[in-house]
């Protein structure tokens, strides 16, 4: 998220793309995206999920919240709930997010131990867009980082989050052009 941030107000989204981070949400009120956005003086809100009694309550106020801010596109960042179905198809085709693996390859968690348990020589990260099925959906970028001898999950996780920072934003850019305003 704050890579997102950096590279909208370097790239100057708004004059480029005529596009702006809208807000950044959360569902967690400690969540340290939201310092970071207040510091880029982009709107900050949390809807947190454990004041509802249902996933489906949850992402009907998440839905509501997002609504309100009128974005084009919802990008997924640090976001670790399941989203509902119905979420989901509400913004179909606009609900992107980033999974640290190449897809189709390791979806859900643990990717890089299991990447290196795997025997790959290669792992990387994957921005697609959202679908009702985990970690699927079409690949919009991809970025490929080598597995070395002696790595662990955590340096492993270390340099694919660099490439993460890179190819979300560029995603998001290469997005924008093809999105209508609301």
């Amino acid at each position: 998220m704050a890579a997102i941030l950096r590279t909208a107000r370097r790239d100057d989204w708004r004059k480029l793309h005529d596009a702006q981070v809208a807000a950044v949400i959360s569902n967690r009120p400690d969540a340290g995206g939201l310092a970071i956005a207040r510091e880029h003086q982009v709107a900050t809100e949390v809807v947190d999920h454990k004041k509802f009694e249902s996933r489906e309550a949850f992402d009907a106020e998440l839905a509501r919240v997002i609504d309100a801010h009128r974005p084009s596109l919802v990008v997924l960042a640090g976001f670790m709930r399941i989203l509902t179905p119905g979420f989901v198809a509400k913004y179909e085709g606009r609900l992107i997010n980033i999974h640290p693996s190449l897809l189709p390859a390791f979806p859900g968690l643990h990717t890089h131990q299991r990447a290196i348990d795997a025997g790959c020589r290669f792992a990387g990260v994957t921005v697609h867009q959202v679908t009702h099925e985990l970690d699927f959906g079409p690949i919009l970028d991809q970025a490929v980082v080598p597995i070395v001898p002696g790595d662990n999950a955590q340096t492993l996780a270390a340099r694919v989050l660099t490439q993460e920072h890179v190819i979300y934003p560029r995603a998001i850019a290469s997005l924008l052009p093809l999105l209508p305003s609301l």
